[in-house]
């Protein structure tokens, strides 16, 4: 059989045509295809992989493929073997003698990649072997698998693999996989935010990292029709408010960032991406910074973090930074389009206003931050876009005008601007209804289906955490129940009494480099006998990108971050700590803030709903699982009696959580 020419792949073949082919074909073909320049060390690596490779699958029937490029971004895998039933993932390590943590990482975060990302593997076996070639000795066996098929990665030599295949196979079942549909089958990554940034900004589209299935696919026609209404702004000499709607997690800050990095500063457009989630723009940016130092030092560039991060700065803004910008000069910006992320977050007057005395000695000022914002883009002659991304439920400050605000500030101030609108608008408040009748009455404002994302996108494993969220925080109980029956098996949850079981569970499911995190309320302050202070300053930028053995990380599970540290941010699995802020009663749930030493009542109905929500933000953290741990409380101690938390640990059992 001839070579196969399959997507992403440098050279693939079935095994037989590899044995019979000369080492010198091969290599002609793996040079051939590459993206880079083949230098000496590459090539005797490859020299050296085909000669191991040739004698330990001679007698084994399947499909080899090298250099397999797997759709996310980043990822080359060495060798991948198709053999029965089963997938085995090879990352040699040519020359080296000795295994590493992170060696197994990569290779183990390959076969995850394929087993959650990749429709044909599924349901298979994946194993996951590293090869350091020089390697004294070899393990020769794998360790039971995890329930989704994937086993913990396996050590061998060169003169050990044959025998590590030959067991795997003893250890596979299920249909055998054909080499052309498996190669050929849809790829569909749900990245995190900070991985489809540094997507994004290394010039990859949206349709590049994001999944392909029909649920998803409005991802692509979103930014497609925000694009368009860009072009036609600017041909035309229109200004424009376009608001994109979308379910929690659904990939609005996705479409933001997309624009963002189309029509970056060397474009005519100019756009720039705006938030006041001070934690994601600063975890953003550095992440940024160290992707693109690294590429461009790859490339044999000298350059500085200091010259990298001016650039990323101008790309991803405080929107605070902003606003300020404008009342500080009469000009317009340099940027045509404008990006707010979490738009129905923006101050409303009093807030604006109460700022602007006590930060910017300034009186008497009568502007909401909506107001101040479209007037810097109105000061273009020619044409301005303002792309505001609405989430809703998630409202965890005071002062935040609603997208109301917006609209009002086009009805009272900005009569030649025209709204472009996803149909969902009006289901975020009763001000926005109003406010939308106002302008439809002057013919303002544009419904466009196409502005609304409607699946979430944040968990790969279960779409609908979501609105099991929802049903919880709601006390719907038999919708809570019937959604969590729907995720069985995709999205793992525990509850527990027991903090130190809490990690033990979230460390026993993670693999590779899954980032796990503690997460607690700002207000949780009654958990200090478990070693958690929210008072504790966590530095975002430390806690979601630090390596590993960072104590500052949050694998480390040490450092809790609240709802103000991780919104607009994720883990792949989280454990969320539950204090007698927010407690179950006979009437509902009752609302506390700790003052001095005692809890007191929280009656105010605004922060109330910033309290529900501080939790409904904690737990849509998690990526692929989450515990959830409530404390058992203590008799002799007046702020945190067992009743405070009994009901609430009582009704996430009766939903059907199970308890370790």
């Amino acid at each position: 059989m001839p070579e196969l020419l399959i997507p992403g792949a440098y050279y693939a073949a079935d095994v037989a045509t590899f044995i019979a082919a000369s080492p010198e074909q091969i290599l002609g073909v793996l040079a051939l295809r590459s993206n880079f320049n083949v230098d000496q060390t590459q090539r005797d690596a490859w020299v050296g992989e085909i000669e191991i490779l040739k004698d330990a699958l001679t007698g084994t029937d399947g499909t080899l493929i090298l250099e397999f490029d797997v759709p996310r971004i980043g990822s080359r895998i060495d060798a991948v073997l198709l053999s029965g039933p089963a997938v085995f993932v090879i990352e040699f390590k040519v020359g080296e003698r000795h295994r590493t943590r992170d060696h197994f990482n990569q290779v183990w975060d390959y076969a995850l990649d394929l087993k959650n990302f990749h429709q044909a593997s599924h349901g298979a076996p994946i194993f996951p072997i590293l090869l350091p070639t020089e390697a004294d000795h070899s393990e020769g066996i794998f360790a039971e698998p995890s329930p989704d098929g994937v086993f913990p990665p396996a050590f061998c030599n060169g003169d050990g693999l044959k025998q590590l295949i030959a067991e795997g196979l003893k250890k596979a079942n299920g249909p055998i996989i054909e080499a052309s549909a498996w190669a050929n089958a849809p790829y569909r990554p749900t990245p995190t935010i900070i991985e489809a940034a540094r997507a994004l900004y290394s010039r990859h589209s949206v349709d590049a990292i994001a999944r392909h299935d029909a649920g998803a696919q409005n991802l692509s026609v979103t930014s497609q029709r925000i694009e368009a209404l860009i072009d036609t702004a600017r041909k035309e000499g229109q200004k424009i408010i376009i608001f994109v709607t979308g379910v929690p997690g659904a990939g609005k800050t996705l479409v933001g960032l997309n624009v963002a990095t189309q029509n970056r500063a060397d474009t005519p457009v100019h756009a720039v991406f705006l938030s006041g989630n001070g934690p994601l723009v600063a975890v953003l940016r550095e992440a940024l910074v160290r992707d693109e130092l690294q590429r461009r030092r790859h490339a044999g560039e000298q350059v500085r973090k200091g010259e990298v991060g001016q650039k990323v700065k101008a790309f991803i803004q405080n929107v605070h930074h902003f606003r300020d910008a404008g009342l500080r000069d009469v000009t317009a910006p340099v940027d045509h389009v404008v990006i707010f992320d979490e738009a129905q977050r923006a101050w409303d007057l009093r807030q604006t206003a109460n700022f602007m005395l006590r930060r910017k000695k300034r009186a008497d000022f009568d502007q909401s931050e909506p107001q101040v914002l479209v007037s810097y883009l109105d000061r273009h002659k020619d044409w301005a876009v303002v792309i505001c991304l609405v989430g809703g439920g998630q409202e965890i400050n005071r002062g935040e005008a609603g997208i109301a605000g917006w609209l009002d500030a086009m009805e009272t101030s900005f009569q030649g601007w025209t709204a472009y609108a996803s149909p969902h608008l009006s289901e975020s408040e009763p001000d926005t209804v109003r406010a939308i009748e106002d302008l439809r009455r002057r013919e303002k404002i544009k419904e466009d289906p196409a502005l609304h994302l409607a699946v979430s996108m944040r968990s790969f494993r279960a779409e609908n955490v979501s609105s099991f969220v929802k049903a919880v925080l709601d006390l719907d109980t038999l919708d809570a129940q019937a959604t969590l029956r729907q995720m069985a098996g995709r999205f793992p949850m525990a509850v527990t009494r027991d903090l130190f079981k809490a990690k033990s569970w979230i460390r026993e499911h993670a693999r590779g480099t899954e980032r796990v995190g503690l997460v607690a309320s700002s207000g949780a302050q009654r958990l200090k006998p478990h070693a958690i202070d929210i008072r504790v300053n966590v530095d975002p930028v430390h806690w979601f990108l630090s390596e590993p053995d960072d104590l500052r990380g949050s694998n480390f599970l040490e450092d809790a971050a609240t709802e103000f540290q991780v919104q607009g941010l994720e883990v792949d699995w989280a454990c969320v700590t539950w204090d007698a802020d927010l407690r179950l009663t006979d009437h509902g749930w009752s609302h506390h803030s700790f003052v001095g030493n005692r809890w007191t009542t929280v009656r105010n109905l605004d922060r109330q709903k910033y309290l529900v929500n501080a939790y409904r933000v904690l737990l849509t953290r998690a990526r692929q699982g989450m515990v959830i741990f409530v404390p058992p409380g203590e008799a002799g101690d007046a702020t945190r009696p067992p009743e405070y938390y009994q009901r609430t640990y009582e009704y996430f059992k009766d939903l059907g959580i199970p308890a370790v």
